[in-house]
């Protein structure tokens, strides 16, 4: 929806991954939208490159969220999270579900 704003759906989705889970990694991005590995890379660094975005290395994971200090920060959120609400309603919920690990053997719904 905003490809044309942004220049590519891949940085569209890596936005919308760390706006939906407050940080992400690439591999954790490229499984999450079932693409590839170098696009997603390539988004981080231009993001971070522009100030949208900080890293952190945790370990041998560089881990992405937004910077604080970008000016146009809460413009952006708001631009997204209307983006979102023309998404499939499938692609929604899995933005908006919080839970990470998988669910224990057993445990009733």
């Amino acid at each position: 929806m905003l490809e044309p704003i942004f220049g590519s759906k891949c940085r569209e989705q890596v936005l919308q991954f760390i706006l939906a889970f407050d940080n992400g990694y690439a591999t954790q991005i490229k499984t999450f939208y079932k693409t590839g590995l170098d696009p997603v890379q390539k988004q981080l660094e231009k993001l971070e490159l522009g100030g949208v975005l900080v890293s952190k290395n945790v370990g041998k994971t560089i881990l992405y969220s937004f910077n604080p200090r970008y000016a146009f920060l809460d413009e952006l959120k708001n631009l997204l999270l209307k983006a979102r609400e023309f998404y499939k309603p499938e692609l929604i919920e899995q933005l908006t579900m919080s839970r990470k690990r998988p669910r224990r053997q057993g445990k009733p719904l």
